[in-house]
């Protein structure tokens, strides 16, 4: 009988393998026009790979009693590399948004490592404070503050998606600590006005709202990314084209290495192929939530919690959104899609996963 570590290692490693072979199906013939080199994206992932599986093998490691004692150094750490990033000439601004430093031939986005250092600090929070939680200015209140501070620097970027995701993860992480579903409503009640600022007086933010209800109203435009996405997934049918003869990759379908990946998935693979990417990330939550329920530290509890929920999160989104369930936002799929910061991050919050699986790794 497998261990749970086991199970997670051999999921998160299956569904890596899958993002090896599909982004270089996805990419090779866009990098071999545009950069004459079909392994260019390829490449560049396998060293973000790398570095993450150097990460996921540290924090898989060390005595979790330490990175606890640096829960607050890395939130301080993760706010000044967030203001740091708005520098002008510091931070690497692409298309409008200033969300990443040029570190030789990667790109680091701080907002990513932002997620981690949430996630600990929150857990150590919690284990601090426990029943302080339920207050609202001695517990909730003080959260809130590191929160937003997080929050507000990541908007400034701007990213709302990555806000969000921090946000309702760090909700969550308190909310099954005990923090009254009072304060919840309340300081939703109260965000109400700056969501609606942020989604409606927001020009680029509001088209990408309304061409979701609608995306044939605008299909050469804002509607054109998410056509093209059903275009694939309706292709591929039950088994798919064939791995390798996605015709939607040829220029049609915008992000199809990154973003949109799980439609090319779905065009190659088909419906078997796509259903297995989805299978894979349920287990995964299944697997994680073992751990969290085995555990029995407060610590261990709530970041493997923050964990499971941070991927199961963004992988939700990422498949709502290439199938039309949710409004179109540039969140990756988890250890499929193009690296970066994502993968590095997200492989080093597994090794943390795996760290508090220990005392979970018994005979299933």
């Amino acid at each position: 009988m497998r261990s749970v570590r086991t199970s997670i290692f051999t999921i998160v490693a299956i569904l890596v393998g899958i993002g090896i072979v599909m982004i270089y199906s996805a990419s090779a013939i866009y990098a071999y026009s545009n950069m004459h080199d079909s392994l260019y994206f390829l490449n560049r992932h396998l060293i973000y790979l790398v570095i993450g599986l150097g990460m996921m093998l540290i924090t898989m490691s060390v005595d979790l009693r330490k990175i606890r004692e640096l829960s607050r150094p890395l939130m301080l750490l993760a706010i000044a590399l967030l203001v740091l990033v708005l520098v002008p000439h510091i931070g690497k601004e692409i298309s409008g948004a200033k969300r990443w430093f040029k570190l030789g031939p990667v790109n680091f986005q701080p907002s990513e490592f932002a997620k981690i250092a949430m996630l600990i600090f929150m857990a150590d929070f919690i284990a601090r404070k426990k029943e302080l939680i339920k207050s609202f200015f001695r517990g909730y209140i003080p959260a809130m503050i590191v929160l937003g501070t997080a929050v507000g620097l990541i908007l400034l970027e701007p990213d709302l998606g990555t806000a969000v995701t921090i946000s309702v993860i760090s909700v969550m992480m308190l909310y099954v600590s005990g923090l009254r579903v009072s304060y919840i409503v309340a300081t939703f009640m109260a965000s109400l006005p700056l969501l609606y600022m942020l989604l409606f007086k927001v020009s680029f933010r509001r088209k990408r709202l309304m061409i979701f209800l609608n995306p044939w109203s605008d299909k050469r435009g804002t509607g054109f990314q998410i056509i093209q996405s059903f275009i694939a997934l309706g292709s591929g049918g039950l088994f798919g084209v064939g791995l390798g003869q996605s015709r939607q990759k040829l220029f049609y379908l915008p992000a199809s290495h990154t973003d949109f990946i799980f439609s090319i998935i779905g065009e190659e693979l088909g419906f078997i192929g796509t259903s297995v990417v989805v299978v894979l990330f349920i287990l995964f939550v299944l697997e994680g939530m073992k751990v969290v329920m085995r555990t029995g530290e407060t610590f261990e509890k709530t970041l493997s919690f923050g964990i499971v929920s941070m991927i199961a999160l963004e992988a939700i989104i990422n498949i709502g959104v290439t199938a039309g369930a949710l409004p179109t936002k540039g969140l990756p799929l988890p250890f499929i899609s193009y690296g970066g910061s994502g993968l590095i991050f997200h492989l080093m919050a597994v090794g943390l996963l795996l760290n508090t699986a220990k005392s979970c790794d018994t005979v299933r």
